[in-house]
């Protein structure tokens, strides 16, 4: 049992392991708070140390990390966090002390039994179960234990920022935006009506005309630019809907290092990004070279080894990418390929592969890249952590924009959700940065059936 006198008056957190997983932050945060670790907890982490995945990497930075603190003084007996408060290694008394209903001993209920104890120690109020295991939150909850989940990269999705507003403006400012095609906005403006930098703008008169205009607001030059409505194909694809308009707007814009794109099944995310990605490479050359990639995380029941070189063990991952290849590049009037070729003939879009033109990489040998001037597009985004998406963002070198989509109502990486996933964190901390923008992809355009599908099932 622990020594009662070692544990300090202030609240008490006691973290699970998935926590620790997930972010190797959480035991820097919650200053003036006492952390707790159970011995269990430490002995799980000690098992994916070796994983050569994103929880190996966190796992080892959890040790890293306990060991420095280790040397400040003893954890049993509690050491103090530079940033203000205790962190404690608990070990198990003999007594398990849960009811028999929780059956045979694993290390779940050891976790939980270690909690049970501190609460018997320090009182219920004081004492907060922290984990992203919602069984484990049952758990504790019929034990009488205060159960949280881990809060700190979670974002309110019924919130999130869409990118799009609408706001009622005199009928002389629409008049001028489509005259000279901006207007004067000052940061004050945009701080009164709630605007952020390249946040888009439909503009109603507010003088009973039926007049609208859609814009963008440019915080570098203080103005509201008129956004071109997209009547040109790119590689054969035009917008259908006014927020594939804005995302085309972003995603043309070499100003715009970052963009961020979501929205259900079949909104032309990745369509319209590639599609951009080839003009800007292809066409005009802006950038060298176009990226493609994305996590690797099987829908449902994996198939297990894929036989074959690189190429070969990537290509039924890498699919849903040369789909939309095949696509764009047999709707471009600018290329002589023929759309209907033949099961044995090469796809049409190899010799932009064979050009250079195109590169498509997993995200798993991204790590310790630098990539200059290229337009690397990341699918299915929705799937990777604040931390791997963090680590992507940060492979960008001089020129490069990067491009992020995703629904983050489809997630299949089984330490995410909708919530906490990598992408819904970027556009909320993006959110206003000059060299960003995000648009919200609300009109399916695949098919009747498919938008149908993604909204009544």
């Amino acid at each position: 049992m622990p020594d009662s006198a070692t544990l300090s008056p202030l609240p008490v957190l006691v973290f699970d392991t998935n926590v620790l997983l997930y972010d190797p932050r959480s035991i820097d945060a919650f200053p003036g708070h006492e952390l707790c670790i159970p011995i269990t907890v430490i002995e799980e982490v000690d098992k994916f140390k070796k994983d050569l995945n994103e929880t190996g990497r966190n796992a080892r930075a959890i040790s890293r990390r306990l060991d420095e603190l280790r040397a400040l003084g003893s954890l049993r007996e509690g050491v103090s966090r530079p940033g203000g408060g205790r962190l404690r290694v608990l070990l198990l008394s003999e007594d398990r002390g849960l009811p028999p209903a929780f059956g045979p001993v694993s290390n779940d209920n050891i976790i939980l039994a270690t909690v049970l104890q501190v609460v018997r120690e320090v009182g219920t109020a004081a004492v907060t179960f922290v984990t992203r295991d919602t069984n484990m939150r049952l758990k504790a909850d019929a034990l009488g234990i205060r159960a949280e989940d881990y809060k700190q990269d979670r974002i309110e999705v019924d919130s999130l920022y869409s990118g799009v507003a609408n706001l009622e403006v005199p009928a002389e400012v629409i008049a001028g935006i489509y005259q000279r095609g901006w207007h004067p906005w000052t940061p004050e403006d945009a701080i009164q009506h709630g605007v952020y930098a390249n946040q888009f703008l439909v503009l109603q008169a507010n003088s009973g005309t039926t007049s609208t205009a859609l814009a963008r607001y440019e915080q570098s030059k203080s103005r509201l630019r008129l956004v071109n409505r997209g009547k040109d194909p790119i590689w054969g694809i035009t917008p259908r809907n006014k927020e594939q308009i804005f995302a085309l707007d972003l995603l043309l814009d070499d100003s715009i290092s970052l963009v961020t794109l979501d929205g259900m099944a079949g909104t032309g995310k990745t369509l319209l990004a590639i599609a951009c990605g080839l003009k800007l490479v292809a066409d005009d050359r802006t950038y060298r070279k176009l990226v493609v990639s994305r996590p690797i995380f099987p829908l449902g029941r994996d198939i297990g080894f894929l036989p074959g070189d690189l190429s070969e063990k990537l290509n039924p991952w890498m699919k849903p990418i040369f789909d939309n290849l095949e696509l764009l590049v047999g709707a471009s009037a600018n290329t002589g390929y023929n759309n209907r070729s033949s099961s044995n003939r090469a796809p049409t879009y190899q010799p932009l592969l064979d050009q250079g033109y195109i590169e498509v990489e997993p995200l798993t040998y991204i790590r310790g890249r630098s990539l200059p001037q290229q337009y690397l597009i990341v699918d299915e985004a929705q799937n990777l952590t604040p931390h791997e998406v963090k680590t992507v963002i940060t492979r960008a070198g001089e020129g490069t924009k990067i491009i992020l989509t995703g629904d983050p109502e489809q997630i299949d990486n089984p330490y995410v959700d909708a919530a906490s996933n990598g992408l819904t964190y970027v556009v909320e901390r993006f959110k206003g940065s000059p060299l960003a923008g995000h648009i919200t992809l609300k009109k399916g355009e695949r098919s009747p059936l498919a938008e149908f599908a993604a909204q009544l099932l």
